[in-house]
């Protein structure tokens, strides 16, 4: 290595392709692709991936780890490293592909303080069997329901509101009492803050 290049500033010096790995990585592959004898490089390759891994020990037992380093070794290359790959790694025309879109579900929601997850478990509960633990479960709902909604509202929460809402997400199907539900009263540290500025007149 040239003393100027030890001397050298980083933005003075050529640009890293990756540069988590830092520049003595990317040096060692130069230095892997001069060799002539394919085995040799192939040895040498293999060393540097394992150097490579050391570098993020907390991601080893992550799946298909290593087949991500012999990706990023192909492309530190510029897929010059001529070598027998373990595994088939990505190809250069692929590299900038861009992944398909993420369906989201758009579907309707009646309440956005309850949330989508609350209408999918009141369904759920009332197609369970009757018995203690749909019983169970109804209590739990209800007062999850009367959190969320307390949360949402600067008034104390009336236990007939939850009930009307219950009913109304099961379209009446199932009978339901407030003894049935048995809510609690929920924490006044639960309850929003006032904003200390109301009630205060504009330009005190």
């Amino acid at each position: 290595m040239e003393q100027e290049d030890l001397l050298a500033y980083n933005t003075q010096k050529k640009k890293l392709v990756l540069p988590e790995y830092g520049r003595n990585v990317h040096r060692m592959i130069e230095y892997c692709m001069s060799l002539e004898d394919r085995d040799e490089r192939t040895r040498c390759a293999n060393a540097i991936v394992n150097i490579m891994g050391n570098l993020f020990p907390h991601l080893r037992d992550i799946d298909d780890f290593k087949h991500k380093l012999w990706d990023h070794l192909a492309i530190m290359s510029d897929f010059k490293l001529d070598i027998d790959y373990p595994t088939e790694v990505i190809r250069k025309e692929n590299l900038h592909d861009k992944p398909e879109n993420v369906p989201y579900a758009n579907s309707h929601m009646r309440y956005r303080h309850y949330g989508k997850l609350l209408e999918l478990m009141l369904q759920k509960w009332q197609e369970m069997p009757e018995g203690e633990e749909k019983e169970q479960l109804i209590v739990y709902l209800a007062n999850h329901m009367k959190k969320s909604l307390t949360a949402w509202n600067k008034e104390a929460v009336d236990d007939e509101k939850i009930l009307k809402d219950i009913l109304e997400y099961t379209r009446n199907e199932t009978p339901l009492t407030l003894e049935q539900l048995r809510l609690k009263e929920v924490p006044k540290e639960n309850m929003p803050r006032k904003n200390k500025n109301n009630g205060r007149k504009a330009g005190r």
